[in-house]
């Protein structure tokens, strides 16, 4: 499931040994993963109450119980989710899990789960309000050699078509270079579409780490972030550990897409920037990190201790006009001291 990760079929977990693995390893780390992403998102990201949802690629329901495990707010709102999957022995297996960890909160009412056996196009009876997925664009990728620039408006028109217009989406693929090309090239159209890239875009402008040169094997950058996962349960470390597959770093990639267009501007000497990067360690023992903004990529030099870490959106006063900022002589980006 890893090392010939490129030659599985779609609907592999339809094969028991498969999802048995799957299920006994995969999953668990695909919940920190995800739930450390949704407890961190604004709560305008989410479905309001009373509307459909809907989950491509669903396996076994990783997505929804993520959000019941780190959203307790969404517990008491009445959703209806079409589990979308070509494995219907995952979809069940999914169920039985978000129902059993549901049992666990009796003062709220399981979600209706309408379990949904297809592909990505399968028809669905309503069109949904929010719309999830998790490594299914990966997943599709990986069975065909066309780039990503011949296959996203195929994907995008598919997601309309599940939509209505006040739709939120919320799309989240494995932190590689390929997968975020995908993401960024959707995150143009929805632009396009006058839809607001609610995270982790702070700014409506070019990707400056769209993923294009990062997958076709330059050493450039691509967006995605990064945590560490010593907080992990230790049973599942030591999982890890015994499998040799340790994971010290979880490392995804997202778009949270809202249908509001209107973005809060800033004033005119603030600039909002979001970090991607680990802590660097630069000169004069200043702490470091790589940032998106409007104005492209940024190095932010903290002169003192910072708590920052990647994912972590900051508004900064500058004190200096953009084109009279610092630039970095080894990267090229503009440089913000940060005092």
């Amino acid at each position: 499931m890893t090392d010939n990760r490129g030659e599985r079929r779609l609907g592999y977990m339809n094969e028991s040994v498969q999802l048995t693995a799957y299920s006994r390893y995969f999953v668990w780390w695909n919940l920190i993963r995800l739930s450390r992403l949704f407890t961190n998102l604004p709560a305008k990201a989410f479905p309001k109450d009373n509307c459909f949802c809907m989950d491509l690629g669903s396996g076994p329901l990783t997505v929804v119980i993520s959000l019941w495990l780190s959203r307790p707010e969404l517990r008491s709102k009445k959703l209806v989710w079409y589990c979308l999957d070509l494995s219907n022995n995952s979809l069940k297996l999914g169920e039985d899990i978000y129902l059993s960890i549901a049992a666990k909160t009796p003062e709220f009412t399981p979600w209706k789960i309408i379990k949904v056996k297809g592909s990505f196009g399968t028809h669905i009876n309503e069109k949904c309000d929010f719309i999830t997925c998790a490594n299914m664009f990966n997943e599709i990728d990986q069975t065909n050699d066309m780039p990503p620039e011949f296959q996203t408006k195929k994907y995008f028109d598919q997601l309309l078509e599940y939509s209505t217009e006040q739709t939120k989406y919320l799309l989240i693929e494995p932190g590689f270079p390929k997968s975020a090309r995908t993401l960024s090239l959707l995150r143009e159209r929805f632009i396009n579409e006058q839809k607001q890239i609610l995270s982790p875009c702070t700014h409506t402008e070019n990707c400056p780490m769209n993923g294009f040169n990062a997958y076709t094997g330059s050493s450039c950058k691509w967006c995605n972030f990064a945590f560490s996962t010593e907080n992990a349960p230790s049973a599942l470390r030591n999982l890890s550990t015994d499998a040799h597959l340790q994971k010290d770093r979880a490392v995804l990639s997202f778009i949270s897409v809202i249908s509001d267009s209107k973005k809060q501007s800033n004033k005119e000497n603030e600039l909002t920037v979001r970090i991607t990067s680990d802590p660097l360690k630069l000169s004069r023992n200043h702490t470091g990190f790589y940032a998106c903004s409007k104005i492209g990529l940024l190095l932010l030099e903290f002169c003192s201790e910072s708590n920052h870490s990647s994912g972590d959106e900051l508004t900064i006063e500058l004190k200096t006009a953009i084109e009279k900022l610092y630039v970095d002589s080894k990267t090229g980006y503009k440089k913000i001291i940060l005092r």
